[in-house]
């Protein structure tokens, strides 16, 4: 039998409508190959795609220049003397398929551990999440989406019964009156979906933003809220103890739409304002403001993002906005409820098919026994023969080595040394593994642990779907062969589940071969795309699931009659505020918080090889409050020596009054010695297993300066 190649149709010759391949904004762009003896491509914002509308921020417009980066890797590459030299494919792959047979022999199925990414496509989240269980039959599988949406995800199936990031269409923000946006910088993160917050400012709409940081976003707002990084959950309850004081709960609508209301009244009454007031920091005026215009407007939205679910207190915060707005009768309105902004490109459809280590395709749950007797149907397996839950992210890597018992490591498409928490933990959990492949079109910090690295087609490379933030199922299409040398993911995992003896199951023709099983297996499922097609989304620019049927249009708002319990009714929780894992005390008196730049993405592993991005931040800086500065004796442009319990770094000081006295911010998408998480801090939330990257206690000197007097 032949081997697949998904990625081998024929290039168009004229210009290509496609995604961006970074946030889960998925960007329609429009690139054109120019021909010629040094052929380039030319990329711009497509006008017609109803997302950004013609608007993208510069990583898209850049991201050409990763095709034919000098630093791409293209040939296996096998660790041979302590250097990773290049090597034939299949001499690669029958040294991975060895040794993970052999590794399982002396260890068992459980000893490989597989770690997916919310960048790939539907089609490879779905097939690596089949190989996993079936292939290699371990439960240990999971993805860098636990540290994105992990928490939203988990509040919303608590609160509503189903995940979608969004339930409505992104142009619904602009016909929002009130817009809360909170814990999200999108004006960086995300900057198309600006053009929806500005177009419902002109409209007369208020923008609320609740950050610790005075953001680009922050300065748009009508009213800025400005909590103590750890608190967004007692915050948000004493807005809704606020607005049952003020008699502004919408009874009628709790009445005939949630359950679980008497319980949380009770809850919320024994909530003294003015000690939130003293412990967020945010007045008690501002409080009353924020909660008289969400509930006083016809129709409001409360979006949220990392800042407030990167906590280990994530899915409570998530549940205390679900409860707010639902109190204020706001969800399943026209232009009004809850959403998450989420962060990955494919952080929705990544978690939904199978790469999540509780999870089936179609949002199924893999320890319920009728959910995976409908998926073992359709993998034609034995129920009884797939693996049950495995550990989430942090905790698989956590278990990487003898003592843990994972002994060998898949890893696709992720940068775990730089994106995970306790960064040098993980890094000395990787060089305790007898094999660690890593799949990728660079050698990141990651792979150079790796014994082997397996060279990936890219963007614009091959053909696959993704779900964007709004639970529209896009297509990104190819614009050029993959070069001499490369495979794609679906390829790699055809060739070592033929060689790991389970050939069956894995040989598809085509990306859309894949999608095809994938359809059915969702079929019936929370998440059920049976009814989307790869020609239907070319037809539609993108189906919003669910999709139930070949009939059916897709489903662009969620919560408009009922919601996605058996009763039809959303569940108000109890989240009593409780601190964050790790607070300052005299040894490590300030916070530190992590968050982005604009001209960089996640780990910065693309990003920091685009010349136009690396030229315009080239370098972390962690921002200082200038009364702190004072403090520490610290100038802007020096460096300042931040330690943690768990490591320190060295930043250059940006002197900013954006940023809290009490506060030091840095971005995260650099490695080595300037990686932000070596100072985080992996505390785990319970429910969703997010960790806490946004609260850790810190202390800080100048660099070369010592004494109490300069440290603090």
């Amino acid at each position: 039998m032949s081997r697949p190649a998904p990625h081998l149709v024929p290039v168009p010759s004229e210009t290509v409508k496609t995604h961006c391949p970074y946030c889960a904004f998925q960007c329609g762009m429009e690139v054109t190959t120019i021909r010629g003896a040094s052929p380039s491509l030319r990329i711009v914002a497509n006008p017609d795609f109803p997302v950004n509308r013609g608007q993208m921020c510069i990583k898209g417009f850049t991201s050409g220049a990763l095709l034919d980066h000098p630093q791409r890797i293209l040939s296996p590459m096998l660790r041979q003397g302590g250097r990773l030299v290049p090597t034939s494919w299949d001499d690669a792959l029958d040294f991975v398929a060895e040794r993970l047979l052999t590794l399982q022999r002396a260890h068992g199925k459980p000893s490989v551990g597989v770690f997916g990414s919310g960048a790939l496509t539907n089609e490879k989240a779905y097939l690596l999440g089949k190989f996993a269980r079936v292939a290699l039959g371990t439960p240990n599988i999971d993805y860098n989406g636990r540290y994105c949406m992990s928490s939203a995800a988990a509040g919303q199936n608590r609160a509503f019964g189903i995940d979608r990031g969004l339930p409505f269409p992104v142009s619904d923000i602009a016909e929002t009156q009130t817009l809360m946006l909170w814990g999200s910088n999108c004006a960086e993160t995300m900057p198309p979906i600006m053009q929806w917050v500005y177009a419902q400012k002109e409209r007369g709409g208020s923008l609320i933003v609740v950050d610790p940081r005075q953001t680009d976003t922050a300065r748009s707002a009508t009213l800025h809220l400005q909590p103590t990084p750890g608190t967004d959950l007692l915050l948000a309850n004493g807005l809704l103890a606020i607005a049952l004081e003020r008699d502004l709960v919408d009874h009628d609508y709790v009445a005939r739409r949630t359950e679980g209301f008497e319980d949380l009244r009770r809850q919320l009454l024994g909530i003294d304002t003015t000690y939130v007031e003293r412990v967020t920091g945010v007045s008690l005026d501002k409080q009353q403001r924020a909660v008289e215009m969400l509930a006083r407007a016809e129709s409001s939205m409360l979006l949220s993002g990392r800042g407030a679910e990167q906590q280990s207190k994530g899915t409570e915060t998530v549940l205390a906005f679900t409860n707010l707005m639902l109190a204020l009768g706001k969800v399943g309105k026209p232009a009004s409820g809850y959403g998450c902004l989420t962060g990955q490109g494919n952080g929705q459809g990544g978690r939904e098919h199978g790469q999540k280590a509780d999870q089936l395709p179609g949002y199924r749950l893999i320890e319920d026994p009728e959910h995976r007797a409908a998926i073992a149907r359709v993998w034609g397996v034995p129920p009884e023969s797939l693996p049950g839950k495995g550990k989430s992210a942090y905790e698989l890597l956590d278990s990487m080595g003898p003592k843990g018992g994972v002994r060998a490591m898949l890893i696709f498409g992720s940068n775990v040394v730089v994106a995970s928490p306790h960064a040098s933990n993980i890094q000395n959990k990787l060089d305790q593994l007898e094999l660690l492949v890593v799949c990728d079109a660079f050698e990141n910090e990651t792979a150079q642990s790796a014994h082997v690295v397996l060279p990936i087609a890219q963007f614009g490379e091959e053909v696959g779907t993704l779900t964007n933030l709004e639970g529209r199922v896009i297509l990104r299409e190819q614009v050029r062969p993959a070069p001499t040398g490369v495979k794609t993911d679906l390829e790699i995992l055809y060739e070592l589940a033929r060689r790991l003896g389970h050939e069956e199951g894995f040989h598809f023709d085509s990306s859309e071969a894949v999608f095809d099983e994938l359809r059915r297996a969702t079929a019936g499922g929370k998440a059920d795309y049976s009814g989307i097609s790869y020609e239907k989304i070319r037809a539609e620019q993108g189906i919003f699931w669910p999709c139930p049927g070949e009939g059916h249009p897709g489903t662009p708002r969620l919560f408009q009659e009922r919601f996605a319990f058996p009763s039809g009714r959303a569940r108000l929780h109890v989240v009593p505020h409780r601190p964050a894992a790790e607070l300052p005390d005299a040894d490590y008196p300030l916070f530190f918080t992590t968050g982005r730049y604009k001209e960089h993405y996640n780990s910065g592993a693309q990003t920091r090889r685009v010349p136009q991005l690396e030229d315009a931040k080239p370098e972390p800086r962690v921002q200082v409050h200038p009364r702190l500065a004072q403090e520490l004796g610290v100038v802007e442009g020096q460096g300042l020596l931040v330690e943690s319990r768990r490591g320190s770094v060295t930043f250059a000081v940006t002197v900013s009054r954006d940023i809290r006295p009490d506060t030091l911010f840095a971005p995260f998408h650099w490695g080595g010695k300037q990686a932000a998480n070596l100072l985080t801090v992996p505390a785990l939330d319970p429910y969703s297993r997010m960790p806490e990257f946004k609260v850790c206690a810190v202390r800080a000197r100048p660099v070369g300066a010592d004494g109490p007097k300069r440290q603090r």
